[in-house]
């Protein structure tokens, strides 16, 4: 194809099949089939290259009716189009090689062609790959990562040379559509092959129309019976209206504010359309579906079609047929990394045809196996990572603190209360690990209130009776507050064996005096156990002999924070805490290089918390109930998803409705607010000042997430209790019942109809944090659990569910098997494995906390 720089490429060819048809004397011969025909592929490109919509609708509109004119209506319309689009129209002959080109190029897009061609002209134009300007290269700098770089195994020395080729050396691919392609992460053949399609569309499982129900979320096949524009608002806004028709029944399509619609649809169109089926006046409708033209060879051969993610200028028909060409001549190329005895093991098919499967699938049950197949390579991998950090964590000598039973049963005598079984098993794996001679990586995890700080400070009386020092890390300088007076309490007076200087908090409102007082102390020693927020990580703060240190809430602290903690001392042990129940899946995966245990027994005397679904206009039927409960000298909490009110966010907010809750429903009350934008120190002043009774009500955002005992507040009302995940509901909840008297909980969704919201249900119906935690993770992923832990894991997973508990055993299972053999992957056969295995973690920022 000649390409000139003074038109879009869609534009030239165009103006040269004109030219061509000019030549037949206007006989509709320019293409096989009509001039009509080359829309199948002509309308993407233009929008790739970015021609006017208008002007492609005037292009489409003429072509569709051309055949049906005389010659001299013919010359005409194609000069009037070429006028609109604001060109001489050519009329110049052409050379007789251009001709040859120009009808060789035809013949190479049409259906009627095999693959040999596309391909040839593929491998031909990948040995000589097209370089980009440095202009484009500037632009996709802002562009997600390059498919391929982020997928485990994708690439090592083996792989082809071509899968590095830029986008443009195939047909139909230039400069502009290789822009907009980058926007989807693809830059190379290599990427398009890890480019997974986002659903699909499988012709053979269709649902008829007379079966449909409403709330069904299906997809219908039918063709176009009517189309109609409807003008709303003044004709401000429109709605193009279709009917479909499958034999079985009709259905009616809206689409809103899409008025360039009306010319893409039809009479008898065959299209499929896929969303959720809805009601409207008795009716049921489909509003702005999917959609895509049906291509008849999928349908009379009931094809599986992949259905892939799209961006501006791309249609679904342009990228299906450029990854059919890449994956089915690429694919087979792929070199696979695993070795034989375990794809036998595991019984999994080779990566070419799970390739080639993912894309195109031949049935349902290939399509299972191709997806079983590249998920369990990302687990794997990730279970291959974990274990090595395991392996190097262990390979270093930790101080063995050898604690006698006598010991133990003296402090446990002396504290007010009895351990819950749960404690007790926590306490002794931390013993075992201190007497292991390696260092402890250890994660507690235990629900809301499960009594994880008593743990976590007997584990660090056992260090520092042995005259070396611990140091605690909490995300706030509340909770670093509140874990202060829980150790002076516990370890300090009858109770314990430490004189309360030997204790201190460092936070970053410490006076500068006390600052420099305690850091002299953890210097020389006489201070055992510091107890702080980041201040704890300062450059000029420095231990004499740290050797345990806890990091409470974990997930909030970046991995670069925790390795700083952990640098202040020689291998010292790790304890990491979490109020955030992990479910098993993720604790396999992603927190697999951890020894884990689990807090799920209460203490004796906590209740649970009763927690009701309010339907918003119940909202006064709440104040009443926080009022009766100040009226008892309780307190409560009102928590706002919002600080302000949002244009975009339908929901309730904070500061909005402080100042109405302060004048007109609760005048007599003393409230206050709390939110993320105040300053560190203005925070932690209300908060201490709700905790000592001087407010009723605390108006908050989630900033009381995190770890705050208020023992007298017995009431929670969460406003657009719907817009949060389970997690963090459950977290809020646990701010609550932390006294002696019954609490409750009060949730108000948005609107009415998130009453029924599954969340919310959940939360109303259990206060198992661990139950909550699994259904969360199966309705959210794994981003609430995940925090800064492992940066880049969860985007890592492609195809793997993080909630697929049996393909992540198997995948341990024989992460572990080859890690027990190889562990350094030095075996011949493992070659291209420890290849794509360094290359993969290589880019993952992680740590072993």
């Amino acid at each position: 194809m000649i390409k000139l720089d003074i038109m879009q490429p869609s534009l030239e060819k165009l103006r040269k099949f004109f030219r061509l048809e000019h030549e037949n004397k206007y006989q509709n011969t320019a293409i096989i089939g009509g001039l009509a025909k080359m829309l199948d592929y002509w309308e993407g490109e233009a929008r790739a290259d970015g021609v006017a919509e208008e002007v492609i609708q005037a292009v489409v509109a003429r072509l569709r009716s051309y055949e049906k004119l005389s010659p001299e209506g013919r010359t005409e319309s194609l000069k009037g189009v070429w006028k609109r689009i604001g060109e001489t129209y050519p009329e110049a002959k052409q050379k007789p090689q251009e001709q040859k080109q120009l009808q060789h190029q035809e013949r190479s897009v049409t259906p009627s062609q095999g693959e040999a061609v596309v391909k040839q002209e593929s491998k031909q134009r990948a040995q000589n790959p097209v370089k980009q300007n440095p202009n484009q290269q500037h632009k996709q700098k802002q562009n997600p990562q390059p498919r391929s770089e982020a997928v485990a195994g994708a690439k090592h020395s083996q792989t082809p040379p071509a899968f590095d080729s830029k986008l443009t050396v195939l047909q139909g691919v230039g400069a502009k559509n290789a822009e907009s392609l980058a926007k989807l992460g693809m830059q190379t053949l290599g990427d398009m092959l890890y480019n997974y399609p986002r659903r699909y569309e499988d012709y053979s499982l269709l649902k008829p129309i007379q079966a449909l129900m409403f709330n069904d979320v299906v997809t219908v096949l039918g063709s176009v019976q009517s189309v109609a524009n409807r003008p709303v608002r003044g004709g401000k806004l429109n709605i193009i209206e279709l009917i479909i028709n499958d034999g079985t029944g009709s259905l009616r399509i809206s689409f809103f504010n899409q008025p360039w619609l009306l010319n893409r649809f039809k009479k008898d169109d065959m299209i499929s359309v896929s969303g959720k089926v809805e009601q409207y006046l008795g009716r049921l409708v489909m509003n702005s579906p999917d959609w895509e033209y049906v291509e008849m060879e999928n349908l009379q051969t009931n094809r599986i079609v992949p259905i892939y993610a799209l961006t501006e200028r791309i249609t679904q028909k342009w990228l299906r047929n450029q990854m059919k060409q890449v994956v089915t001549y690429w694919a087979p190329a792929m070199i696979d990394p695993l070795p034989d005895d375990l794809k036998l093991s595991a019984r999994l098919i080779s990566l070419n045809e799970a390739m080639l499967q993912i894309h195109f699938p031949d049935s349902q049950d290939r399509l299972k196996l191709a997806r079983e197949r590249l998920a369990f390579d990302e687990i794997f991998y990730l279970q291959m990572g974990v274990l090595q950090q395991k392996k190097d964590w262990k390979s270093v000598d930790g101080r063995r603190f050898i604690v006698t039973d006598e010991w133990v049963a003296d402090r446990l005598a002396n504290l007010p209360f009895t351990l819950t079984t749960a404690q007790q098993s926590a306490l002794d794996d931390i013993r075992k690990d201190l007497d292991s001679g390696k260092p402890m990586n250890r994660l507690i995890q235990g629900d809301v209130g499960s009594g994880k700080t008593v743990v976590a400070a007997l584990g660090a009386s056992m260090v520092v009776s042995q005259e070396c020092q611990a140091a605690i890390m909490a995300p706030t300088s509340i909770l670093a507050e509140q874990h202060y007076r829980n150790f002076v309490n516990l370890l300090t007076g009858e109770s314990g064996f430490l004189n309360q200087a030997e204790i201190r908090l460092l936070v970053g409102n410490t006076p500068e005096s006390e600052k420099e007082a305690i850091k002299s102390g953890l210097a020389n020693g006489e201070i055992k156990i510091v107890i702080g927020t980041h201040a704890v990580i300062e450059p000029d703060v420095i231990f004499k002999d740290l050797q345990f240190v806890v990091i409470d809430e974990q997930h909030r602290f970046g991995v670069e924070q925790r390795k700083e903690l952990r640098s202040k001392g020689t291998n010292p042990h790790l304890l990491v805490m979490t109020a955030t129940p992990i479910p098993r899946s993720l604790a396999l995966t992603m927190f697999g290089d951890l020894d884990i245990s689990v807090m799920n027994v209460m203490p004796v005397g906590r209740q649970p918390i009763a927690t009701y679904v309010l339907r918003p206009q119940e909202r006064e039927r709440a104040y009443t109930l926080i009022r009766a409960q100040i009226q008892n000298e309780n307190q409560a909490f009102i928590v706002y998803p919002l600080i302000d009110e949002s244009e975009n966010i339908s929901a309730r907010a904070a500061v909005d409705d402080f100042e109405a809750l302060s004048k007109h429903v609760f005048p007599d009350l003393k409230l206050a607010l709390l939110h993320g934008r105040m300053r560190s120190s203005e925070k932690d002043e209300i908060m201490l000042k709700f905790r000592d009774k001087q407010f009723d009500i605390l108006v908050s955002t989630t900033v009381i997430e995190v770890g705050v005992d208020v023992p007298n507040s017995t009431l929670m009302l969460i406003e657009g209790a719907d817009r949060f995940g389970l997690a963090q509901l459950h977290q809020l909840r646990g701010r609550v019942g932390r006294g002696s008297v019954a609490s409750t909980c009060l949730l108000i969704p948005t609107s009415e109809n998130a009453t029924e919201n599954e969340r919310l249900q959940a939360m109303a119906t259990t206060n198992d944090g661990f139950e909550l935690a699994d259904l969360d993770l199966r309705l959210r992923g794994p981003g609430e659990f995940l925090g800064t832990r492992q940066a880049g894991f969860a985007s890592s997973l492609k195809m793997a569910s993080i909630t697929d508990v049996e393909l992540i055993e198997k995948a341990r299972n024989q992460a572990q098997n080859l890690f027990d053999k190889d562990p350094e992957l030095k075996n011949p056969e493992h070659a291209l494995l420890a290849e794509s295995f360094q290359r993969f973690w290589s880019g993952t920022k992680s740590d072993i906390s």
